[in-house]
């Protein structure tokens, strides 16, 4: 989300995509009504150690923190660390809420994509497009494990493997990201690969081990039972629509009303994943520049044939010097391409992204940018970066600033069975490499450096790709935008297919990443879904809107 948090954010908080940036939890123990409690247990709840988990209700408090509205409320839930032994520990979750305005008991569950996305952070900021939902519903988000406040991971803000392992090692302060594939140098690279993954499983602590969006649907029914409710209501958004889908199919019989904006893919690997983002993303880059060579302030001038070339260099130099920041490190031109990758999203973000990177080009601030980079959630750092916590919520204050790219990292490559091995990657590597740049040419790179980023770590679940299908639950509402640039309409449909006839498409023919926000059709029939449980005949569509349409009006400083 970029600097101008409050004003942007109310439609970006909706457009966190599976291409977002890379590398780099008081409750009260109390019963519920005996008979919400009988009615609406899982069978999660009834395993050995699970009991206490279920018989929570969520103390609600004033929200603490900057930039928090005085309507918000906050709470947490505790769930285990490792549902296979759920007397081994815990961890708290931290949750937002908006309470509901009208006589109706309801709770809408919310995620914002990412993964890595804190949907404390994006609700408080971005809340005001949701308010039609409070006549009747509470709307809730949360920090899934391992996000935000919700014992954070990180690699290690500003620190790099030892210097004598690669010739290419980071200095961009991403921790982990590394701004060079160098094919030339397989043996070093696989080697800078095994020890950014060792920094991150030494910054993250235990919850590490134990995230992946197979969890986090597990502590979604967690949560569904401590606000009181016999069914969940869902509304997700990118990767969230990927943690909807899970959540089906392991709960099919608790879905209420769900809704998935900007479909996930659930079989595709994220090698093939990588290479479609990349192409959805230089085809919003081209879009951006035919849009910014028209304005005088264009930091690429005016010229749209040198625009191209100018990007390019831009990213070029900033990976051969990288600029210092505010925050520790330095911002280098793989996090430049992860920036402009969150800008483009929306095209009510490019003005905010052309004024940023003018700011860059001209001045050499990349501080505008970098909100971008970071996802937008302010730019805390934790203080001693040791990576230690109890599974106590974190202070606002101390989430490490690489927290969205190192949870993001840590959920892909929990979901993905696929660990090629070194021997394999290298022989590979030159053909990826490839592939990756034919994608893109500014953004190849940066999504093979995702791919390769799970070198290292262990193997992922097969559950998504093997078991997620034909789902008996009720009906789900599937929204898929034409123009998306981070999830492709064709993911909605073979979603759909996958899940089986409880999904139905809603096909929405505008341009960028999810349709909530942007079109005012789709924001009716979802909102409609969720309050009334009235879903669209099957091969719906919502027409491309004449121009960007949000619920809340909305100012530029």
């Amino acid at each position: 989300m970029p600097a101008k948090v409050k004003q942007q954010s109310r439609r970006s908080a909706v457009r966190r995509g599976a291409g977002a940036a890379v590398l780099a939890l008081a409750l009260v123990g109390a019963s519920l009504p005996a008979a919400v409690a009988a009615e609406s247990r899982s069978g999660q709840a009834d395993r050995p150690g699970m009991a206490r988990f279920y018989d929570q209700k969520v103390a609600w408090g004033r929200c603490t923190g900057p930039d928090m509205p005085r309507d918000l409320q906050c709470g947490k839930v505790t769930v285990p660390l490792d549902y296979a032994h759920p007397k081994a520990g815990t961890l708290d979750l931290a949750l937002a809420r908006y309470r509901a305005t009208g006589s109706g008991h309801r709770a809408v569950l919310l995620n914002f994509g990412g993964p890595g996305a804190s949907g404390v952070n994006q609700l408080a900021a971005g809340g005001k497009e949701f308010m039609d939902l409070t006549n009747g519903s509470d709307v809730v988000a949360f920090d899934p494990r391992g996000v935000g406040r919700s014992s954070p991971v990180s690699c290690g803000v500003g620190e790099e493997p030892p210097s004598d392992s690669s010739g290419s090692s980071d200095s961009s302060g991403s921790s982990g990201s590394d701004s060079g594939v160098d094919v030339s140098s397989p043996q070093q690279l696989m080697t800078l690969l095994r020890q950014s993954a060792e920094l991150c499983a030494k910054h993250s602590g235990p919850v590490l081990r134990h995230m992946g969006t197979v969890d986090a649907a597990r502590d979604m029914d967690v949560i569904r039972q401590a606000l009181g409710q016999k069914k969940l209501d869902y509304l997700g958004f990118s990767y969230g629509t990927r943690l909807g889908a899970v959540y089906a199919a392991q709960f099919p019989h608790q879905v209420g009303r769900m809704a998935l904006d900007g479909v996930d893919t659930l079989t595709e690997p994220l090698s093939e994943q990588g290479i479609a983002g990349a192409q959805g993303q230089q085809t919003a880059l081209e879009g951006f520049l035919d849009w910014c060579v028209t304005d005088m302030g264009c930091p690429f001038g005016q010229d749209r044939r040198a625009a191209d070339d100018q990007v390019l260099q831009l990213v070029r130099s900033l990976d051969a010097n990288p600029v210092p920041t505010d925050f520790g490190g330095t911002f280098s031109g793989q996090d430049l391409v992860g920036a402009i990758g969150q800008g483009l999203y929306s095209k009510e973000l490019w003005p905010s992204l052309e004024r940023a990177l003018a700011t860059l080009v001209e001045d050499g601030d990349a501080r505008r940018v970098l909100s971008f980079a970071s996802g937008g959630a302010g730019l805390p750092m934790r203080a001693d970066g040791s990576g230690k916590n109890d599974g106590a919520l974190t202070d606002p204050g101390q989430v490490p600033i690489d927290n969205l790219t190192a949870a993001l990292m840590a959920v892909n490559c929990a979901d993905d069975p696929d660990r090629p091995s070194a021997a394999r990657l290298t022989k590979d590597l030159t053909d990826l490499r490839a592939s990756y740049d034919a994608a893109s040419p500014v953004f190849g790179r940066y999504r093979l450096t995702q791919l390769l980023m799970c070198y290292g770590r262990p193997k992922g679940t097969d559950y998504i790709r093997d078991s997620v299908k034909d789902v008996p639950s009720s009906r789900m509402l599937l929204v898929g935008t034409r123009g998306d640039p981070a999830t492709p309409y064709r993911w909605a449909e073979e979603t759909a297919r996958r899940l089986g006839s409880s999904a139905v498409v809603l096909d929405n023919k505008g341009d960028g990443h999810t349709g909530y926000a942007s079109s005012k059709c789709v924001h009716r029939k979802v909102d409609d879904f969720l309050m009334y449980g009235t879903l669209p005949p099957s091969g719906s569509s919502c027409p491309a809107d004449g121009k960007a349409w949000s619920s809340t009006v909305e100012t530029d400083p």
